[in-house]
This record gives C-alpha cells, sequence and structure tokens, in this order.
C-alpha cells in the first residue's frame, strides 16, 4: 500500500468521522437537556446525576402529541402515495414515451423547483378559503402533493432515463404494450427510485411547518411539528420540555430512514455506476 493511498483513506475517514460528529453531537446534547431537571437550563453534553425519563412523558401530555401523531399520519398517507404514483408516472412519460411539448412540460416543472413554499402562502390561503377547504386537513394534503410534484418528477426521470433503451425495445420485440412494458419491466427496476423518493416525501410531510400553522387553525389537525410552536409557545422557557418534545418528533424520522436506507443509498448510487 503506498503513502498516497494511505493518506487518502485518512484523509477520508477523517472527514467522515467530522461529518459525523457534526450530526450526532447535536442528537446527544438534545437527548442529555431532555433528561435533565424540568425548569432547569443545562449546558452542554452534561449527563444529569438524576435522569428524569418522565420528563418525554409530560411533553407527550402537554403538547398532545397522541392527536398530533394520528393527525401526522393521516396527512402522510393523503400525500406520499399520491405523489410517488403520479411522479414515477410523469417521469417514464417524460423519459421514456414521445410526449408532446415534453421539454417544456419538463421545463416548467423544473421552475417549480426554484419556487419556495414561502412564495405560495398567501395565494394557497385565499384559494382554499374560495374553495372552501381551508382549516382541513386537505388544506395541507393538496398543497403538499402540488409542491413535491416538480421535485419527484424531477428525481424519477432522471431514473428512467438511465435505463437501457434495448430493455424496451425487448419488450416490444416480445409483443408488450406500453402499459405491460412500464409496470412489469421498468416498475420493478425502479423499485429503489421509487422507494427512496417515498422517504423523502415522507420526511417533508412529516416536518412540514408552515404550511399546517398557516391553513389549519385546530392543532389538533396539524402536524407534529406545527404542534411544536404552539408548545414552545406554551413552555417558551421550559428547555428540558422543548428538547423532549423534539427527540419525539424526530423519532418516526429516524426510523423510517433507519429502515429504507439501503434502498436510499441505492437510488444514490445508481447514477454513479453503470
Amino acid at each position: 500500500m503506498t503513502e498516497s493511498t494511505v493518506a487518502h483513506r485518512v484523509t477520508r475517514t477523517g472527514i467522515l468521522l467530522a461529518l459525523m460528529l457534526f450530526a450526532i453531537v447535536p442528537l446527544l446534547s438534545m437527548f442529555t437537556t431532555a433528561l435533565a431537571e424540568p425548569g432547569s437550563t443545562p449546558r452542554g453534553l452534561t449527563w444529569p446525576g438524576d435522569p428524569h425519563w418522565h420528563n418525554f412523558v409530560d411533553a407527550w401530555t402537554s403538547a398532545n402529541f397522541l392527536a398530533l401523531f394520528r393527525s401526522s399520519i393521516l396527512i402522510v398517507v393523503g400525500v406520499v402515495p399520491a405523489t410517488v404514483v403520479m411522479a414515477t408516472a410523469a417521469g417514464y412519460a417524460l423519459a421514456q414515451l414521445n410526449v408532446p411539448f415534453g421539454r417544456a412540460i419538463y421545463g416548467l416543472l423544473v421552475v417549480g423547483l426554484t419556487l419556495p413554499f414561502e412564495a405560495l402562502i398567501t395565494p394557497l390561503y385565499y384559494d382554499l378559503q374560495s374553495m372552501g377547504l381551508l382549516g382541513s386537513r386537505l388544506a395541507i394534503v393538496l398543497p403538499l402533493i402540488g409542491l413535491l410534484m416538480p421535485f419527484g418528477v424531477f428525481w424519477m426521470r432522471a431514473h428512467f432515463l438511465g435505463i437501457e433503451p434495448a430493455l424496451t425495445e425487448a419488450a416490444k420485440v416480445d409483443g408488450a404494450t406500453g402499459w405491460q412494458t412500464f409496470r412489469r419491466i421498468h416498475l420493478p427496476l425502479a423499485t429503489s427510485a421509487w422507494s427512496a423518493l417515498a422517504v423523502l416525501f415522507f420526511l417533508a410531510s412529516w416536518n412540514q411547518y408552515l404550511l399546517p400553522l398557516v391553513l389549519v387553525d385546530d392543532p389538533a389537525k396539524r402536524t407534529v411539528a406545527g404542534g411544536l410552536g404552539a408548545f414552545q409557545g406554551q413552555h417558551g422557557t421550559d428547555v428540558v420540555l422543548l428538547c423532549a418534545g423534539s427527540l419525539l418528533i424526530m423519532l418516526p424520522s429516524l426510523v423510517i430512514f433507519l429502515i429504507f436506507q439501503r434502498n436510499f443509498v441505492r437510488a444514490l448510487m445508481q447514477g454513479a455506476v453503470k
């Protein structure tokens, strides 16, 4: 092993360790703070002498997390499947089919990627108000589907562009229709791509804060992240309960990512490895 190879490995390992610490240290700090005495203000990574595990129960009860978790699940179920299905179909059409004005449609979707959620809050508010949906969960689900679609189509189109044309040609030779080619060949090969997209959409829906806060008045119909604003307003000076509540909100996202991390990494690497 040459000196340059050793130096390269040491540098790479050092960078990975630095990034790992950059991500883990804040979580550890939040965890130790959540176990401190209620009402106190801990500093740094100090493990409390008497851990107060009941702080998580107090945070769960105080913020009414049970209702917020139910509401978040309903919102995620309404957003993720519909968006993944439509984005997969649209990405396949723009990549593999001769869609009229396909480039113009794709250009409009790319423009949609540049629009921040904050710039659309005011028109969304009045549009939903005119449709009578303001204050309902549909006021969160429908805008989220539209706002997530540009990225979903961009993601899936990039995947389908990397598919070998010989697969489609072979299916045509065997007499497969366009729908059969998509369902039996391209869709199974895109499992890593659309499952990773589903994880990203889950995180975006679960952690959505601004839309529920503006478009829904009832805190019980918001997401858990939207409910954190009310929790912070009620216990703004109690840093301990605030950290405990934040960890409870983050837990489902961490579990989902750990379960599907292989598909996520595989989808990211498909464009790098032929």
